[in-house]
């Protein structure tokens, strides 16, 4: 059973650092495009960064570009969301993703449905 497993989560203050792990059980992450998603309460749910599944290409959204960074370790079937100068808005259900179209050698997107394989999310609070 394929199946992805967030950790890393927990409250922080403002300014304050975190990094989320999406690990991978029962599969390896080579070969899918990984995308991690966030919603807060009482809002939609919303793409905040991925990675292809070559590692080549990465994308930020606007919200966090500059504060977060993204990367992926092969030996530890793993990938990180590196999270810095956080804010109360940040305050979300973080969710990693995956999926494996041909197109995520080379790019990857954060459009919610393409993506086949979900965690089940990691709690981050940034409050003082």
């Amino acid at each position: 059973q394929l199946q992805l497993v967030e950790s890393g989560g927990g409250l922080v203050q403002p300014g304050g650092s975190l990094r989320l792990s999406c690990a991978a059980s029962g599969f390896t992450l080579d070969g899918y495009a990984i995308g991690w998603f966030r919603q807060a309460p009482g809002k939609e749910r919303e793409g905040v960064s991925c990675i292809s599944s070559s590692g080549g290409s990465t994308k930020l959204s606007d919200s966090v570009k500059g504060r977060f960074t993204i990367s992926r370790d092969s030996a530890k079937n793993t990938v990180y969301l590196q999270m810095n100068s956080l804010k109360p808005e940040d305050t979300a259900v973080y969710y990693c993703a995956a999926e494996a179209r041909d197109i995520t050698k080379v790019i990857c997107l954060m459009t919610e449905n393409d993506y086949d394989y979900w965690g089940q999310g990691s709690q981050v609070i940034v409050s003082s």
